[in-house]
């Protein structure tokens, strides 16, 4: 594992003030402010882009999960109407790395992503701009700190599921910038304790942003608790089959959710630990940590905007902000 410590954040320069006399000018709003907008949880699963039937994915179906595609759509309005990024930051569990953490770097990933255990379901076409300035700031910034890192340059690279399912959820006009980066699954496979390692690669995430003067929304692509069914029903959207795995899962989904709508954030850090012994819950990748890490764990609650199940598993759509405002 890559040695980990931390450094203290630099004070901001600043230089000398000049007088600049405005009387006879019309007043100007003023400029958007930059760094890290919000944070969401934004689960992938790919039964929710197959119930929405978008161009970019092969398969149709008849609708489904509705609960969770409706908070997609109210997360989208506020990211449109308020947050206004000029980029979105995604860690995903299924860019699986075993050494290190690795950020997209290739500027334009184009492809055919499919999700391998429900390739029915998902079979999605993609075309984005990865923002090469930020990605390259970020994997800088984490080395910096002592983490392993790497700056994926391979154009022939294949965007996982889990990328895309979280960022077409976020935003499916696919007209905001993108930076992925991967899931070291040394910690994800053997050892929870190393979310501390992904607590730097938030504060390495969040230097890289206001260094480069973005507005970035953070997407944490985890699911919650994390057991699922062997076997589908012929119609995989008949909401008849659809409820949680068993009652421990989701009493446990309620625990960890009723938490995250008190705040502040700092309890969570121990609670996620024992959320994903509980349920083997996906956020053992890291990405919530990641997040939640990256905005300096809020003193604020978060906002769920839907939880529902899939295929037995938990998911939930969570939104933080700096100052826990939360409009529409």
């Amino acid at each position: 594992m890559s040695r980990v410590f931390r450094v203290p954040v630099a004070p901001a320069r600043s230089g000398g003030a000049r007088r600049i006399d405005t009387a006879d000018r019309a007043p100007q709003a003023a400029p958007a402010r930059a760094g890290i907008v919000a944070g969401v949880l934004s689960p992938h699963p790919p039964h929710l882009i197959y119930a929405e039937n978008p161009p970019q994915n092969e398969p149709r179906s008849t609708g489904g999960w509705e609960v969770l595609r409706w908070a997609y759509e109210r997360l989208r309005k506020r990211i449109r109407e308020v947050h206004r990024p000029d980029v979105l930051i995604v860690h995903a569990p299924h860019w699986i790395t075993m050494v290190g953490h690795h950020v997209n770097c290739v500027p334009n990933p184009r492809g055919v992503s499919v999700e391998p255990i429900f390739p029915h379901l998902f079979r999605y076409s993609y075309d984005f701009r990865t923002d090469v300035e930020l990605g390259e700031a970020i994997a800088d910034e984490a080395s910096d700190l002592g983490l392993v890192t790497r700056k994926m340059r391979d154009p022939r690279v294949r965007v996982d599921y889990a990328t895309i399912g979280a960022l077409h959820l976020v935003n499916p006009a696919w007209d905001i910038p993108v930076v992925s980066l991967s899931a070291n699954n040394n910690p994800y496979f053997y050892s929870e304790a190393s979310l501390e390692e992904m607590e730097v690669l938030g504060e390495a995430t969040r230097r890289a942003v206001e260094r480069t003067g973005r507005r970035a929304v953070l997407l944490a692509s985890n699911s919650l608790s994390h057991l699922h069914w062997h076997e589908e029903p012929e119609l995989p959207e008949d909401m008849e089959r659809e409820h949680p795995y068993n009652n421990h899962q989701y009493r446990w989904d309620m625990k960890l959710l009723e938490a995250i709508r008190r705040g502040p954030t700092a309890p969570l850090r121990e609670l996620i630990t024992e959320h994903i012994e509980a349920t083997a819950s996906e956020t053992k990748a890291g990405s919530l940590t990641w997040l939640l890490a990256a905005m300096g764990w809020p003193q604020v609650p978060g906002d769920v905007l839907g939880y529902g199940t899939i295929i037995g598993t938990g998911n939930a759509v969570v939104e933080w902000t700096p100052e826990g405002g939360h409009r529409g």
